[in-house]
């Protein structure tokens, strides 16, 4: 590796370490229908984000309720105690694409049609809200 490159990879490295985030990788359902679930809680307190998760009817928020959960415990271990109600806010989440799987479908007359088994990665950052005030 570059020395250039060394030094931006240890900067980013750097940085992570005073953010408080998990993800969750090669989640086996579409992205459109991982951000559907995803917008519902962007910019929410946490407490309350996880309420709205517990009873979405959506497939996929059982895993972001699980991602959620995942990042609390982060902020948690980091900062060495406990979240208290009303503390953490969802700072930041976004759903990216992941691998896609394509098979091919018999079709009538010797075709064959495509089938796209998509997958994605998401991310969750989690912050304080004295943190995000700090900031701006």
């Amino acid at each position: 590796m570059g020395a250039r490159k060394k030094i931006s990879a240890e900067k980013r490295k750097e940085a992570l370490k005073t953010m408080y985030f998990a993800k969750l990788q090669n989640v086996p359902t579409s992205p459109r229908k991982m951000r559907l679930v995803v917008d519902m809680i962007r910019g929410m307190e946490v407490n309350r984000a996880l309420g709205v998760l517990k009873f979405s009817s959506k497939e996929a928020s059982a895993r972001v309720e699980k991602l959620l959960r995942s990042a609390i415990a982060n902020w948690e271990q980091k900062n060495e105690r406990k979240a208290e109600n009303g503390e953490l806010f969802v700072t930041k989440i976004y759903v990216d694409c992941g691998a896609t799987l394509k098979r091919m479908r018999p079709a009538r007359r010797g075709r064959g049609y495509r089938i796209r088994k998509r997958s994605n990665h998401v991310t969750l950052f989690v912050d304080s809200k004295s943190t995000n005030d700090n900031q701006n």
